[in-house]
């Protein structure tokens, strides 16, 4: 009875698991094939994954998540945001632009010239800084191809700046040797987009559509004749439960459940075919993807298929040997192993067995002016706090600094990376080439419970002080980072008692020549305050074992 009971409950686990792969568009091929290799397109393959000991190495890359939603100015998904009727950026949009019907997102493509962009003075700014590696974004949700894309008509070459912005990033990225990191967002354009085909409740333009709908005839005589706004928007079907109503229906949806519209063939193909031509074209030695695992999954296979496409051919490049890095969020413990989990504006509060990273930014992803005008950018000594304690659990840190629409900087920005600089010329060593210690470190914030929300979202929750101290190694040498200028001297418990009968050669200051009064006992190191503090942000004892 038992047996037969299994037997039917089987076959109906059966039916539905085929029932869930029959929905799983299966994307076509035939014009970008997966490249054959030691990977194939499935999570059980993709485990054999190892995180390559240059990323374990380089703990900082600075991003550039420049496109033309940071030509208004006005902040993070500009893009969907401005058809949000009410809203600030939709109400700052009417006033800067005119009407979303008249004037669209589109339109704003057509603004953004990119004029004063110096890809290179940029990066070499990045790698004084400390960068190990940098990273450009390929496309946003707003799904403009920011390369000579041959997929998308909708691209940087032939509107907006009509510059490759890709190319002049890894032009740039190889003259400083610095890897090159290309992050890719538009997988979820099908549902981000859908605020652009709603119209106004009220007013004088009431019921009046914006403009997703219309056509590539609607272009005649316009800026944008011969281009089609299907394939910039990808409006052309229903919208997702609760999209007409609910501006934050989307975060519910972002795994493709919850009523959310389904991504047919066409643009799952074209998804593909859009990843793949840009992995062929540039090779990138870091891939990422603003998805929860992998790009379209569950909907689509498509991400299963690029990342083992993106792996198979980084191998052929490196005569066998596998160096990209791969991101991914909201993983399982067991998609870890799969690729490096992505931890958005956050951290765990332990530390990890694999390799990780933190992405954050100083100010909005996209360049805010506001930020700029009301002194909002996180500090340095707040970037490097973050840094420290990432690599005291086996992370990594990639930060991004807000590009102008025209392609600079602004001062504010810069006062910021000079500081991240002054402290890394001491300090770097402490940071760079180091792996986790047995603990993370000592003080208030090692056991505070600081639990992730989502994809991460943590940051700024814990206040470090003087009395936190974070611990990273090489070799013999323990490097030990207090997080703000001492008050008194330096009491080291955790530290004794996880070296055990190991006993204490020298202990340096990093950034100056003191020499430090130090003593070490059965349950305690103590270091005296040193007489000259080399900075106030954090101060780094190096400890060498004998």
């Amino acid at each position: 009875m038992k047996a037969k009971f299994l037997s039917v409950v089987l076959v109906l686990i059966s039916l539905n698991m085929s029932a869930q792969d029959k929905k799983m568009v299966v994307v076509n091929t035939e014009k970008e094939p997966v490249a054959l290799g030691k990977f194939e397109p499935t999570w059980e393959s993709l485990s054999q994954y190892k995180a390559p000991e240059w990323f374990r190495n380089a703990k900082f890359g600075i991003w550039a998540h420049w496109g033309p939603q940071c030509q208004p100015e006005l902040g993070d998904w500009y893009g969907r945001f401005m058809y949000n009727e009410g809203g600030w950026q939709y109400n700052a949009h009417v006033q800067k632009y005119g009407h979303p019907s008249k004037f669209g997102f589109k339109d704003v493509i057509n603004e953004w010239k990119a004029q004063n962009w110096n890809p290179e003075k940029l990066v070499a700014l990045y790698k004084r800084v400390g960068a190990q590696y940098f990273f450009a974004m390929a496309n946003h949700h707003d799904n403009l191809d920011l390369w000579n894309s041959k997929y998308q008509e909708w691209n940087s070459v032939r509107v907006g700046p009509k510059k490759d912005i890709v190319a002049g990033w890894a032009a740039a990225a190889k003259k400083y040797k610095l890897p090159f990191g290309l992050s890719v967002h538009a997988s979820h354009t099908w549902t981000w987009f859908e605020t652009s085909q709603r119209s106004d409740t009220a007013g004088a333009l009431k019921g009046v559509p914006y403009d997703a709908k219309l056509t590539k005839a609607d272009g005649k005589g316009t800026w944008w004749e011969g281009l089609d706004p299907q394939e910039l928007y990808e409006q052309n079907h229903p919208m997702s439960n609760g999209s007409e109503k609910n501006i934050t229906a989307l975060w519910s949806q972002w795994d493709w459940d919850n009523g959310a519209s389904t991504p047919d063939q066409k643009y799952c193909d074209k998804f593909y075919n859009r990843t793949m031509d840009l992995i062929n074209l540039y090779h990138p030695d870091l891939l990422y993807f603003d998805d929860s695992k992998l790009p379209l999954y569950p909907a689509s296979d498509a991400g299963l298929k690029i990342a083992a496409h993106y792996y198979n051919t980084n191998m052929a490049q490196h005569k066998g040997k596998l160096e990209a890095v791969l991101f991914g969020k909201q993983l399982t413990e067991d998609q870890k192993k799969c690729m490096v989990w992505d931890v958005e504006r956050g951290a765990p509060d332990k530390p990890q067995v694999n390799a990780w990273q933190t992405c954050t930014c100083i100010g909005d992803w996209h360049y805010n002016r506001g930020i700029y005008d009301n002194g909002g950018y996180k500090s340095a000594a707040t970037v490097i706090r973050m840094l420290i304690d990432i690599v005291s659990k086996n992370g990594n840190l990639l930060l991004n600094i807000p590009v102008r629409g025209d392609g600079t900087i602004d001062d504010k920005e810069v006062t910021v990376l000079e500081g991240i600089a002054a402290w890394m010329e001491v300090n770097k060593e402490s940071i760079f080439d180091t792996r986790p210690w047995k603990i993370i470190g000592e003080g208030p914030s090692v056991d505070a419970v600081n639990k992730l929300d989502g994809a991460g979202f943590n940051e700024g929750k814990l206040a470090y002080t003087a009395k936190d101290v974070r611990y990273a190694q090489k070799g013999n040498v323990i490097y030990a980072t207090v997080m703000g200028v001492p008050a008194e001297d330096i009491s080291l418990k955790s530290l004794v008692k996880n070296l055990g009968k190991q006993k204490i050669k020298k202990i340096e200051l990093l950034g100056s020549k003191e020499k430090l009064s130090w003593k070490q006992n059965s349950d305690v190191l103590i270091i005296q305050k040193p007489k000259n503090i080399p900075n106030d942000i954090a101060v780094v004892f190096k400890i060498e074992r004998k």
